[in-house]
């Protein structure tokens, strides 16, 4: 189909995914609150924008479960990464107004690991590519292997 308009959106959840059924299919839906800085070449500085939020909705179709995988792993507050097609849903309110809302229905949803601060055993030490290796407890033994670790007089066989 064409004419369709397709948002990346990054920010975070601003409550728990709430997990619905419209007949048989299963439906997270969440907020996601979006704050965009944008830089001054005036004043060398950022600045705040308006916050930005986004309801969005993650359905289950045939056997992809995603609405069910959005409402075990997600939480308020998790930084996510949304991709999706943006939709604009009309109404009736009681009083017979018409009444729009643009919607997110999420194609794509991970968690945004750019400023996580999880219980990584590289975190303690550093880790990563070119920095320190992580405690020999930590992957096990000393002589584990891993990425920056001495090599063996044998190459390894794949």
């Amino acid at each position: 189909m064409s004419g369709e308009t397709y948002v990346t959106i990054i920010g975070r959840l601003t409550k728990d995914p709430d997990l619905k059924f419209l007949g048989n299919s299963a439906v997270a839906e969440f907020g996601v609150a979006v704050n965009a800085r944008k830089f001054n070449k005036q004043t060398n500085e950022w600045e705040k924008k308006p916050t930005k939020f986004w309801d969005c909705g993650a359905w289950n179709a045939g056997k992809q479960t995603l609405a069910d995988n959005v409402v075990e792993v997600l939480r308020k507050g998790d930084s996510v990464v949304v991709y999706g097609e943006l939709e604009t849903r009309t109404w009736e309110d009681r009083d017979g107004n018409k009444r729009s809302a643009d919607q997110l229905r999420v194609i794509s949803i991970g968690k945004d690991l750019t400023w996580h601060q999880g219980n990584s055993p590289h975190q303690a030490t550093g880790g990563g590519y070119g920095q320190s290796q992580p405690s020999p407890d930590s992957w096990g033994s000393a002589d584990a292997g891993g990425w920056g670790s001495p090599s063996t007089s044998e190459d390894p066989v794949f």
